[in-house]
């Protein structure tokens, strides 16, 4: 039975005159959250008693989490006006009508419970309010529905919260509120769309305005965390998409992190720039003239070493790939540094470690970073991103336009240039085909040329277009998609090789990332093992095997390397070439666990200031539990903490033309600088 309006004191207190509106409801529910929120603030205050400073810095954290919980409600609230502005002027008469508003109400105090037991639980494992952790058990919805279903018993707790929603709801009602909202008289359309508009406007104001980097830094993170709210950190991080390194992760003090990475980055005989101060530039020097060749880098998606017969002889899904690679320099033990397309984009371009939380192409403030395409466009290239779909996705468009690339998607071509295609964007003989239209442009101009593609067929539907393998679409799955991909890679450079500029060209063939990195492990390292072949038809590069451990971090100086290029550097990685095999690295993650892989000993970081070390197998991928080793800690969390930090102070920029000369100049004869310079090699 749906509770009667009052008629006696309730509704004629003053709290039940200010619900007496048809808004009436957006500040109940306000109330409710406010409450909600307040109690979950003080559970987890008594919770963490033994950590939080008891001290003034407790009433300002509780003063700024009133304010996160007022713009969280109206964030929250914000759907609830607009429907309240559409429905008619004498909806709630109907007696169905008020019934469907209790039935809302119960389900909005139920998930707004349900948010309050999730914060408990997360605040109990992490020691902090919602972050990006959160987000990504959203991404990983099976694990993470898994491990609530064997930790805690979910019967007894969604009844809990059951018992909890009726428990508020009647505190609601014997007050008279939900009634008075219920029983207030009509309001036109107009004043309702008015009010409306004027809330929206307050609640987009608060938002714009309150943020949570403004919050006092508090000298302990325990009474910090309480002033935040739980669902706006949520909202807050899946927009910032970052997991501040130094709050969850080891650190050393910043001194020693960079000595111990400024002593691991000079194994290559690269020379510091900045020796005294927290950065990575260095001027790295390479014998004989410099080689200006095209290169065209094909990147594919999620193409496992373990599809190519190179590495995996009962795999014949690429027979194009195979024969190229006995013509190429390929790497036999080349890793990816992540599990997705933007880590794999970070690591080509940035030469950066796989920092927790998103990747750096999703980040904000990513704009003139230090690229490979920054390097090459300091010698006078045309750089371009090439991809099939459409670039808005994983924020590709902004992170390579704003990092000096011309950006080629699907929005940039005519629908005639796209002959067949899929939700991820059109199939790879498309792209190709429009990549050689950009080569060609390129050549015309007497510029040399570098372009990043990216493709699309290798991912799920699997769909390509009909007749160009054995295999049928979609129904063949991966298998196919593979093969398809090889096929067009095949077709690709048959044709390129009609081309004037085919031999004045490096192509590269490598992958983003593994098709799986699901594993018994944390970091299953097999599962980032990858593909890197570089083709040179003109000679440029000497077909050949290396054999030495490499992750994408090393790609772009050790291409750069293979030219022949001496250029001031801020990159992480190193020219595989020039340094000791037994010293050479790879750096693989998640967007939780960090690891460093050196000499068969893995070192996993994980985000509750946890470390851990294996001994892998790379023959079984077998990592066995070993005694910490404080050496190898420190290299790992070197390259991590520098990175975090230098992202957060902005300084791991682009080195502009003139910069470069003369920091070249400081270290090499006039001559030598000239032989770099744009203006000495048109």
């Amino acid at each position: 039975m749906i509770p009667p309006v009052q008629q006696g004191s309730a509704r004629d207190s003053r709290g039940t005159r200010l619900l007496a509106h048809r808004f009436g409801g957006v500040l109940l529910f306000g109330l409710v959250f406010a409450g909600i929120a307040l109690a979950t603030r003080v559970a987890l205050l008594v919770k963490a008693a033994p950590e939080v400073t008891w001290d003034a810095s407790l009433l300002a954290a509780f003063a700024w989490g009133a304010l996160f919980d007022v713009a969280a409600a109206g964030l929250v609230a914000a759907p609830m006006m607009v429907l309240l502005a559409v429905l008619p002027a004498r909806w709630f008469e109907r007696r169905w009508a008020r019934g469907l508003a209790w039935v809302a109400g119960f389900a909005a105090v139920y998930l707004l419970l349900f948010t309050a037991v999730a914060e408990w639980t997360f605040w109990d494992e992490f020691g902090v309010r919602f972050n990006f952790i959160a987000v990504d058990y959203l991404v990983y919805t099976t694990e993470v529905i898994g491990n609530i279903r064997e930790s805690y018993n979910l019967p007894v707790l969604l009844g809990a919260v059951a018992a909890g929603t009726v428990l508020v709801l009647g505190l609601a009602a014997r007050s008279g509120g939900p009634q008075a909202w219920l029983g207030a008289a009509p309001v036109g359309a107009g004043r309702r769309w008015g009010l409306a508009a004027a809330g929206l406007a307050v609640v987009i104001t608060l938002g714009a305005a309150l943020q949570e980097d403004r919050l006092p830094a508090f000298r302990n993170n325990y009474n910090r965390e309480l002033a935040k709210n739980g669902v706006w950190s949520l909202f807050a991080a899946f927009r910032n998409n970052v997991l501040d390194y130094e709050q969850f992760y080891r650190t050393r003090p910043e001194r020693v992190a960079f000595d111990r990475l400024r002593r691991e980055l000079v194994e290559d005989g690269s020379i510091l720039l900045s020796p005294d101060e927290s950065d990575t530039l260095r001027y790295v020097r390479n014998p004989g003239p410099a080689q200006r060749p095209n290169v065209i880098q094909i990147t594919v998606e999620s193409l496992s070493a373990d599809f190519l017969g190179i590495f995996n002889p009962a795999s014949a899904l690429t027979p194009e790939l195979d024969a190229l690679a006995a013509r190429s320099l390929v790497f036999e033990n080349f890793y990816a540094t992540g599990t997705r397309t933007d880590r794999g984009m970070e690591a080509l371009t940035l030469s950066l470690p796989p920092t927790p939380g998103r990747s750096m192409v999703k980040r904000p403030r990513n704009e003139d970073m230090f690229t490979l395409g920054s390097v090459f466009r300091s010698q006078g290239y045309d750089t371009a991103f090439i991809y099939g779909g459409f670039g808005y996705f994983d924020n590709m468009n902004h992170y390579f336009g704003q990092n000096g690339y011309r950006v080629i998607d699907r929005n940039s071509v005519a629908p005639a240039d796209v002959t067949f295609a899929n939700v991820w964007g059109a199939c790879d003989g498309d792209l190709f085909r429009w990549t050689l239209r950009e080569a060609d442009t390129s050549a015309a101009s007497g510029r040399p040329f570098h372009h990043f593609v990216m493709t699309t067929s290798n991912h799920r539907p699997y769909t390509y277009p009909a007749g160009k393998i054995d295999l049928p679409s979609k129904v063949s799955g991966r298998a196919g998609a593979v093969k398809y991909t090889d096929q067009a890679i095949g077709e690709f450079l048959r044709e390129a090789a009609t081309k004037p500029w085919y031999k004045d060209t490096v192509f590269v063939i490598v992958a983003d990332h593994c098709a799986s990195s699901a594993g018994k492990t944390e970091l299953p390292v097999e599962n980032y093992h990858i593909p890197l072949i570089i083709f040179a038809p003109g000679g440029q590069i000497a077909p050949g095997r290396i054999k030495t451990l490499t992750s994408q971090m090393d790609y772009a100086p050790t291409l750069l390397g293979l030219l022949n290029w001496s250029y001031p550097s801020r990159f992480f990685g190193h020219d595989v070439r020039k340094i000791d095999p037994a010293d050479a690295h790879a750096l693989i993650g998640n967007y939780q666990k960090l690891g460093h892989l050196e000499r068969g000993e893995l070192i996993v970081l994980g985000p509750q200031h946890d470390a851990k070390t294996y001994r892998y197998d790379s023959h079984g991928g077998a990592q066995v539990p070993t005694a910490p080793s404080a050496y190898a800690e420190d290299e790992a969390i070197s390259y991590y903490q520098s990175a975090s930090i230098l992202y957060r102070r902005g300084q791991y920029r682009s080195v502009k033309p003139d910069e470069q000369l003369r920091l070249a100049a400081r270290l090499v004869p006039a001559a030598r600088v000239a032989v770099q310079s744009p203006l000495s090699n048109p």
